[in-house]
């Protein structure tokens, strides 16, 4: 967990004030000191600098279906937020530890291991909405707003040199760290006790503002407070985040100014936490009975029956998985957790075409939709149909481009139906979005090379993709 600290410094950012003082509850203005200094397309840049350096370092989930649900969960909540510009980069880590992070930008990171511990959505999503605060109030201009010498090169390089510690441990992190910024780093990358009390205070107006319970915000607290009181290493959210006893009781107070009433639970919810729980899994025998059990003492449960079907999928149980997810699509079949699970077992279960039939009709619905449309080119290249496959994840791509497992996915794809320049581009873009610049150069000249001469919109747009390239290249190194 050293190198998810280190990420978590750099995210930190975004949370920590250069010096004591009183924090300040409006939003910041576009006109006020600290956007003069960091432009909001300053943090923009940064935050997809820092992105790439995630995606390089850190194993993130491919699972399409949590991917969606944890995007569209947290676009929803955003609308409730303070947050001018809902434009969010969502990052889903493979890790069990209790995490999540933003970054300057609209950069959003979370741990899959967040589900395994938040109890119920209300639970989730004040963690979510307290990182939504971080970005709403800028926490990051506002913190860099006295280090009037910040220039863009200097917070790259200050977040690369925070990378070496993810990449290659403490101590050549630390080093680095001193060289680029010395002593005042101390401060800035420390959270701020006003900075935390603001972001729960304006996460907690998110919650109720989107019909969820403020309590869930002390719950979740009281249930990390818990689990690792008596811990000598906390994980690293807390590390991050302290968590006192008077923040919790902050959180309590607050919550009760607000209307007592009871709150629905999520079933999409219940059944995303179950889909992380066969995801970390020891094995899938093991799971299967963790579920039978569950489902012998709640036996209407749709979460405990969702997450037995998927457990059993994996066990290769494909005519029981099969059943169960068919009788919850049936029960609701506009639900896309539902039409596009019940695709997955079928895939798994080699009952392709019946997958692409229940695909092609929910995508008439739901056109481009992620995990859908994903799934739909997953069951296409498995009955050998790699161009129509292909075709559907190039519009993915445009769709979707910042989504590194499109792009990897399409290369395969590519590859499989004899499209070679096109198996480099998409390569030249996954390295980009990872931050590998000479390897993606490398592929993008391998694709202009292979490209007809005669083609002079295709050599065209690659020569520019390739003199950008090659300029950001500069950019980096200088």
């Amino acid at each position: 967990m050293k190198r998810l600290r280190a990420i978590l410094l750099i995210a930190g950012l975004a949370c920590h004030p250069v010096a004591s003082g009183q924090v300040g509850n409006e939003l910041p203005s576009l006109g006020d000191a600290s956007s003069r200094l960091i432009s909001p397309e300053m943090e923009r840049q940064l935050g997809e600098e820092f992105l790439k350096q995630v995606l390089a370092s850190l194993p993130t989930v491919d699972d399409p279906i949590l991917k969606y649900y944890v995007e569209t969960q947290l676009a929803h909540l955003a609308q409730y937020s303070e947050l001018r510009d809902a434009a969010l980069r969502v990052v889903l880590i493979d890790a069990k530890e209790i995490n999540a992070f933003a970054a300057p930008g609209g950069v959003v990171g979370v741990n899959l291991g967040l589900m395994l511990n938040a109890a119920d959505v209300h639970e989730y999503s004040s963690v979510m909405a307290h990182e939504l605060a971080h970005l709403s109030q800028r926490h990051f201009a506002r913190g860099v707003e006295a280090r009037r010498a910040q220039t863009l090169p200097a917070l790259v390089g200050l977040a690369a040199a925070i990378m070496i510690g993810a990449i290659g441990g403490g101590d050549a992190g630390m080093a680095a760290v001193s060289g680029v910024q010395a002593a005042a780093q101390a401060n800035q990358l420390r959270y701020s006790r006003g900075r935390e009390q603001e972001a729960d205070r304006i996460g907690l107006n998110t919650l109720v503002r989107a019909d969820l319970d403020p309590q869930g915000m002390a719950r979740m607290f009281d249930r990390m407070h818990r689990a690792y009181r008596f811990t000598r290493k906390p994980p690293e959210f807390l590390l991050t985040h302290p968590l006192s006893e008077t923040r919790i009781a902050d959180a309590k107070t607050q919550a009760q100014q607000f209307e007592v009433k009871s709150f629905p639970q999520s079933t999409d919810y219940q059944m995303m936490r179950a889909r992380a729980r066969v995801h970390f899994a020891d094995s899938p025998k093991t799971i299967v009975l963790q579920f039978e059990q569950e489902l012998h003492a709640e036996p209407d449960d749709i979460a405990t029956q969702y997450g037995l079907a998927l457990a059993l999928s994996a066990a290769e149980e494909h005519g029981q998985a099969i059943a169960l997810l068919d009788q919850l699509h049936a029960a609701n079949p506009r639900k896309i957790l539902h039409s596009a699970s019940l695709a997955e077992v079928l895939i798994a279960a080699k009952r392709n075409r019946q997958a692409i039939d229940l695909l092609e009709r929910e995508l008439r619905i739901h056109p481009d939709n992620a995990p859908l449309s994903m799934l739909y080119a997953e069951a296409l290249t498995a009955e050998q149909r790699h161009l129509e496959a292909e075709a559907v994840l190039e519009r993915q791509s445009i769709v979707h481009k910042d989504d590194t497992d499109v792009w990897y996915n399409l290369a395969e794809v590519s590859g499989l139906a004899g499209n070679i320049i096109g198996v480099h581009v998409a390569r030249a873009q996954f390295f980009y979005l990872h931050a590998a610049y000479q390897r993606a150069l490398q592929h993008l000249e391998y694709a202009r090379r292979l490209t007809s001469q005669n083609d002079r919109k295709a050599i065209a747009r690659l020569t520019q993709q390739i003199t950008d390239l090659r300029e950001k290249m500069r950019e980096q190194k200088s």
